[in-house]
């Protein structure tokens, strides 16, 4: 029984401290002067990738490298960057070699899969994805609603809690979400950085987010 009992206070002592942990990087607004933006793009099949490639249009060459991670399976992504990094290269003179890299992890959830399956897949494409966050160690991580976005922030989220880097993360939600937030952004706003919406319905229900118009 006494074993049980400190097993417990263990435990709730570790629950708190990496609360408070969370909480203090989450607080931190430590903002150093640099040349350029290492950039961590979540892309998805379809509309998400279409969404976040119209959106990445409207950046600056700052924000190189730029680092796409999009599904196993998801053709379509890896042909839409290629064709955009592409013509933005050759748009700027300038540039001899684009400074992007498309990385692959397994898919959170295919379409019609059970949301029992999803809890494991989920925790697999999490496993593989800690790895590929700490090896690049972005500076910031941008996203628009797949599922392999959750396991990318909480990765980069989790580099903060051990005090290996401080990710920002900024998710702005599809323009297709007029009145609900997604699945992805439901869960993802509270450790947001920036939490963008498109539509002034989702600004009105959720205070905290930003509002801008529609950006894509």
């Amino acid at each position: 029984m006494g074993a049980l009992l400190i097993l417990t206070a263990g435990a709730v002592v570790l629950a708190v401290a990496l609360a408070l942990r969370l909480w203090l990087v989450l607080r931190s607004q430590v903002i150093v002067p640099r040349k350029s933006v290492s950039l961590m793009v979540v892309a998805g099949s379809g509309g998400h990738t279409t969404e976040m490639l119209r959106l990445l249009g409207h950046l600056s060459s700052a924000y190189c490298p730029r680092h796409y991670v999009i599904a196993d399976t998801d053709e379509f992504s890896a042909q839409k960057i290629h064709s955009f990094e592409q013509n933005r290269a050759d748009r700027d003179p300038s540039t001899t070699h684009p400074a992007y890299y498309i990385h692959r992890i397994p898919r959170s959830r295919e379409v019609q899969q059970s949301w029992l399956s999803t809890v494991f897949t989920t925790l697999h494409s999490a496993w593989l994805s800690f790895p590929l966050t700490y090896r690049v160690k972005p500076d910031l991580v941008l996203c628009n609603g797949p599922g392999t976005c959750v396991p990318v922030c909480a990765s980069a989220l989790l580099l903060g809690l051990l005090g290996v880097k401080r990710v920002l993360l900024v998710y702005v939600e599809s323009v297709c979400r007029v009145e609900r937030l997604s699945l992805s952004g439901s869960l993802l706003r509270p450790f947001c950085d920036y939490f963008l919406v498109q539509w002034p319905a989702l600004k009105a229900s959720h205070p905290g987010s930003v509002f801008l118009g529609r950006l894509v």
